[in-house]
């Protein structure tokens, strides 16, 4: 995850045309965090070290859509990372919602690409002889060393944590900079959902220009979104062929015309 750096190039979501349109100074729209008012500026709402608005290079017009030719909606300017502009049902066409889908996509992106990692890394090194781990779709039958009930519960309270300090940045950002067990190492993200520092930016990719950090948040969001849609694939290979993905695969290079996606379907 690459944090983000605020430098003056960085811009709101709100496009220069809509801007000369109307006025978003003063301007009093619903809060997302739970049906407070919020008056917004220009720049966004800004509150401790990291800022609520959703920030990015400046909109680029020549930008690749989604369907060549078609026109984006105004609220999707192409300064937010992955925006193609798609959104047929208007679902970001309100600031306060966009803001809360943006946070929840990165999520969900990087939620979705550690388990397409922990799905397909297992299987192909035990194909290879190098572990001997079960199939990701049965491991919660598998017997550990305490009952499935303490595990589920010991796992809601450490993400549990996670999530409220996540949230807690979210309703006041830059109130969890500090780490509670080590107070000398910081967090040095400026916008919500890159907090950076060294537990989430060892290697600084997220302190260079704007353009070069909205370019690494867009191969994350690409990233993410092709793992979201890998992992509903393997699930519906599991249901469908009651194999994993490199099983499926494996049976694909060895007969392309007859073990595709259509076998699924065809009675036997």
């Amino acid at each position: 995850m690459a944090s983000v750096c605020a430098s003056p190039a960085v811009a709101a979501i709100s496009s220069p045309s809509s801007q000369k349109s109307r006025s978003v100074a003063g301007a009093t729209k619903a809060s997302f965090l739970g049906g407070k008012k919020l008056k917004l500026r220009k720049n966004g709402v800004t509150a401790g070290t990291r800022s609520v608005s959703v920030s990015a290079a400046a909109a680029d017009p020549n930008r690749p859509l989604w369907f060549p030719g078609s026109t984006p909606p105004e609220w999707l300017d192409g300064s937010l990372p992955g925006d193609f502009g798609f959104d047929p049902l208007g679902l970001g066409s309100d600031p306060e919602t966009l803001r809360w889908n943006v946070q929840s996509e990165i999520v969900h992106c990087r939620w979705a690409m550690l388990g397409a990692a922990g799905i397909f890394i297992p299987e192909l090194l035990t194909k290879l002889g190098i572990l001997n781990t079960p199939s990701w779709y049965t491991a919660g039958e598998q017997e550990y060393f305490t009952d499935t009930t303490t595990l589920f519960i010991v796992e809601m309270i450490f993400i549990g944590w996670a999530e409220g300090r996540r949230w807690a940045d979210i309703i006041k950002p830059g109130c969890v900079n500090t780490d509670p067990i080590f107070p000398n190492n910081k967090l040095t993200g400026t916008d919500v959902g890159y907090p950076g520092g060294l537990w989430f930016d060892p290697l600084g990719w997220g302190s260079g220009s704007p353009e070069k950090v909205k370019e690494l948040r867009t191969k994350e969001i690409k990233n993410g979104r092709l793992a979201m849609l890998a992992v509903m694939g393997a699930w519906f290979q599991h249901i469908y062929t009651g194999t994993g993905p490199i099983d499926n695969l494996i049976a694909h290079l060895a007969d392309p015309g007859h073990a595709t996606v259509f076998a699924a379907f065809t009675p036997k």
